[in-house]
């Protein structure tokens, strides 16, 4: 028992998704607090990429858009709850996921490109997100619907164009020239 065991570390692959509207200044610092964190518990760096801002699946916090980072790094055990721990921490932070890649990494001799795992500076442009309609949010509104409105005008759903009111002089009640000829057959 007097030899010294040989601990295995291993790769792991975190995305974290950061507000849309984050600017590059809070990016930059969510990124350096994943490398120091990964750096002060015996791990390294492989390899970050910023994606850019994409679409989410689904709203997260009333987001419908995120910004995603990609994050690669060897390490044991204990880094990746670490890691995660910190990224709660992180108001900007909407989302993120790790993934372990492999079992059996030796930290030695992994050899790490300077430039892939240098933060890019996120520089993304400001984008107005339009106001949706409570109606298309909830899926009240059919696409195809609106879509063929447009192409016919002025029409409201039951093919009548202009005032969607009742003509002067109809009712509901039917007539009786009409309620007479349905009973009579011949």
């Amino acid at each position: 028992m007097a030899e010294a065991q040989i601990l295995k570390s291993r790769e792991y692959e975190t995305i974290y998704i950061l507000r849309s509207d984050v600017d590059a200044d809070t990016a930059d610092r969510v990124q350096a607090r994943v490398a120091e964190v990964v750096a002060r518990d015996s791990g390294k760096l492989v390899k970050v990429e910023a994606w850019g801002r994409r679409k989410l699946a689904y709203p997260i916090a009333k987001h419908k858009k995120g910004v995603y980072v990609y994050v690669k790094y060897v390490g044991r055990g204990g880094l990746v709850a670490e890691v995660e721990r910190n990224l709660k921490l992180q108001d900007s932070v909407l989302k993120f996921q790790t993934v372990q890649t492999n079992d059996e990494v030796d930290v030695g001799a992994v050899t790490v490109d300077p430039e892939e795992i240098k933060f890019q500076r996120l520089e993304l442009p400001v984008e107005e997100e339009k106001e949706e309609s409570r109606e298309r949010a909830l899926g009240l509104i059919d696409v195809g619907d609106e879509r063929r409105a447009r192409r016919e005008g002025d029409e409201d759903e039951f093919g009548e164009a202009g005032d969607s009111g009742a003509d002067e002089g109809e009712n509901d009640e039917p007539k009786e020239n009409e309620s007479e000829s349905e009973d009579e057959t011949p």
